[in-house]
């Protein structure tokens, strides 16, 4: 996977030192490996700082008791989004997974000979991440410790970049895809996932009913109710939605805003913002919509806010680095 990262500081190639660590061939930088985990990081803003804290007290998603791979398998199994995202992405495809968090999604696309690296900014997350990889004896899947103002990932590497529910806890979202476009090769994949504007307004209503008890109780969350009985994952998902100490919103028209501006060519969105479509199937996740009309966009968000609500607003954006 070496050929995949880079130095943070230089963007130089990087080879393994006499330890366990990595170093940078072009201006000698030494980086760690605690872990088998490269540490890859640089000094970074208050703001970042603070979101690596947040997730270093509680990792998320994290993995319910009892966890093996069939199991996350089968839950993978049962988002359409996760099988289409599957069967869209070739078998021996390099793909980066931009705020991995403990690692579902890395492991689950880990199968064929693809090649995939989990990059996040906090290490307790990467260690659940890698300690489940060898427990379910997944082999082609590295995990990385790094930021992605400075990400010590090589750029125009990657098949498919894949960043869902992490760049709208960034400081500046507009800049954060700035640089996550640039780690996809021309004609790679750029996948997505933010907060919508419209569909989060239900969240929003219940994190302000919440906040008067507390959080002690919150109504109408089915994700807290489902994770009733595993207390560790209830309370992961309660801080990440509910307390999180940086959080944006944003609208289909202003994340098309951002491909153009780094070159990336709009596809589609997931669910799909236009007016009675086919359902998808095999690898059209990655293939053109019909078209992209403007109203028809706004109406569907506007829907968004009954058919997302109960995962918190979260949608997805597609577009094809242009060569």
């Amino acid at each position: 996977m070496l050929e995949l990262l880079a130095c943070p500081a230089c963007g130089g190639s990087l080879a393994r030192d006499d330890g366990e660590g990595l170093a940078c061939v072009a201006c000698g930088a030494a980086y760690g490996a605690p872990g088998g985990i490269p540490d890859l990081r640089v000094p970074s803003d208050v703001v970042t700082e603070a979101v690596r804290g947040f997730y270093t007290v509680a990792p998320f998603p994290g993995y319910p008791p009892r966890d093996s791979l069939g199991s996350l398998r089968a839950r993978a199994g049962r988002s359409e989004f996760a099988r289409l995202l599957d069967c869209a992405i070739p078998g021996d495809a390099r793909v980066l997974e931009v705020g991995c968090g403990t690692g579902q999604m890395s492991l689950f696309l880990a199968t064929a000979d693809r090649a995939v690296v989990g990059a996040d900014l906090t290490r307790a997350s990467l260690e659940l991440g890698a300690a489940a990889a060898r427990r379910f004896g997944v082999r082609g899947v590295t995990f990385v410790e790094t930021d992605l103002r400075r990400p010590g990932l090589r750029e125009g590497a990657f098949d498919v970049v894949y960043s869902s529910g992490v760049l709208h806890h960034t400081p500046d979202p507009r800049a954060s895809f700035a640089s996550l476009a640039r780690l996809a090769r021309p004609g790679g994949v750029v996948v997505l996932g933010l907060y919508n504007a419209w569909a989060r307004v239900p969240h929003r209503i219940r994190r302000a009913v919440g906040r008067l008890s507390g959080f002690r109780w919150v109504p109408l969350d089915p994700v807290l109710r489902d994770r009733a009985a595993e207390p560790a994952r209830r309370e992961a998902w309660l801080r990440d939605q509910y307390m999180h100490p940086e959080e944006h919103r944003h609208t289909t028209r202003e994340v098309q805003g951002w491909f153009r501006e780094s070159g990336v060519e709009y596809l589609r969105t997931y669910p799909d913002s236009l007016f009675a479509t086919e359902p998808l199937e095999g690898g059209a996740l990655f293939e053109p919509a019909e078209d992209d009309w403007g109203l028809e966009n706004w109406v569907a968000q506007l829907s968004w806010m009954k058919s997302l609500a109960h995962e918190g607003g979260l949608w997805v954006t597609i577009g094809r680095k242009k060569s």
